[in-house]
């Protein structure tokens, strides 16, 4: 099959098939439409290294990830790839394992490969390298990193919020002793859970000691790791908040451990619920971070190459979800009603 024939058969141009594959704003609606159903019963494939060279554009987004063995970057991969097939795109996703320096070699070989845009989902980024693509032409999005300007808009996530619904939850529930897992300081997202957990707390009044906070890495061994050590101490806590799901995880397992019970005996809340949180045993109270929210929001940022239809800066509120692992404290404390979201 050759474009000739997809032409003959949408009665249309070779030319007007060559501007509908590379998404000209000068095809109709409804002629594009014609094109793509003749592209499909023909069963044409165009050549995209070919079109990207010819035109500049190649119906494919760059997607960059922090963490592919976290399910949160997964499932917020789906997300976006899902969206971006309804509109006829392709996605080509890297992970950078929280580095700067392979952050910046997988955004240098996606602009090789001529992307139409990069979504960079990760908060590893050196300075020097944002202010050099926001020089660029090419529609850029980044996640709780650079201020919107020119080509970039960004997503920024309210953790003062996500974090403050779940402290107001525990301490509804009568919890005083609140501890908090966090994750890797050299990570940007982890230092922002962790502000707004501190901030929070004061805000509420609740005492805070060194003691109190413990570092994980934002993996289930590191929240096995991390609840060990509040374990110790005496008494131990009446509630620990997790930076993410995995290291609730985790900790929930080392309570599992002991005699202890989640949520008889200490309070378990997690961030991101991710699907497995769901299906814990108790099923994991956690903070929800919208990933088609997120997606829906860096696809449109990229699909409105013009800049116009879209909001530069998006904010993503999260929201609590009341599962099974919170409860008042032994001690009895009075509970008083929380408003979230049940699953």
């Amino acid at each position: 099959m050759n474009i000739k024939e997809v032409a003959r058969l949408a009665g249309v141009s070779t030319a007007t098939v060559s501007r509908t594959i590379n998404d000209s704003e000068k095809v109709t609606w409804e002629t594009a439409e014609r094109v793509r159903k003749a592209i499909q019963t023909l069963r044409y494939y165009p050549n995209t290294n070919a079109r990207a060279l010819g035109s500049g554009r190649s119906s494919l987004y760059g997607l960059i990830i922090s963490d592919i063995t976290n399910p949160f970057f997964p499932e917020l991969v789906k997300s976006f790839e899902d969206i971006a097939v309804r509109n006829g795109r392709e996605i080509l996703v890297a992970n950078t394992d929280y580095d700067p320096h392979r952050t910046e070699h997988c955004v240098s070989r996606m602009l090789q490969r001529k992307v139409d845009g990069v979504a960079i989902m990760t908060t590893e980024m050196e300075p020097r390298l944002i202010e050099e693509l926001s020089r660029r032409e090419i529609p850029l999005v980044f996640l709780d990193t650079a201020r919107p300007q020119g080509n970039v808009s960004t997503i920024t996530i309210d953790y003062a919020a996500g974090i403050g619904a779940a402290i107001e939850h525990l301490y509804t529930l009568g919890h005083r002793r609140i501890a908090f897992i966090s994750g890797s300081p050299a990570h940007k997202s982890s230092r922002a859970r962790l502000e707004a957990f501190r901030k929070n707390m004061r805000a509420h009044k609740l005492p805070l000691e060194f003691e109190d906070i413990v570092q994980g890495d934002h993996t289930i061994e590191g929240g096995f790791r991390a609840m060990q050590q509040l374990l110790e101490r005496k008494p131990v806590p009446q509630a620990v908040l997790c930076s993410n799901d995995l290291t609730a995880i985790g900790a929930l397992r080392a309570v599992h451990q002991t005699k202890l019970r989640v949520p008889r005996d200490i309070s378990l809340v997690g961030f991101d619920d991710i699907t497995i949180s769901g299906y814990t045993e108790p099923p994991l109270t956690t903070v929800r971070l919208p990933r088609a929210e997120i997606a829906r929001a860096a696809f449109a940022a990229l699909h409105t190459r013009s800049g116009r239809g879209h909001k530069r800066e998006h904010v993503v509120q999260p929201s609590l979800v009341l599962r099974e692992t919170t409860a008042p404290p032994a001690d009895g404390a009075p509970a008083k009603k929380t408003r979230a979201r049940a699953r």
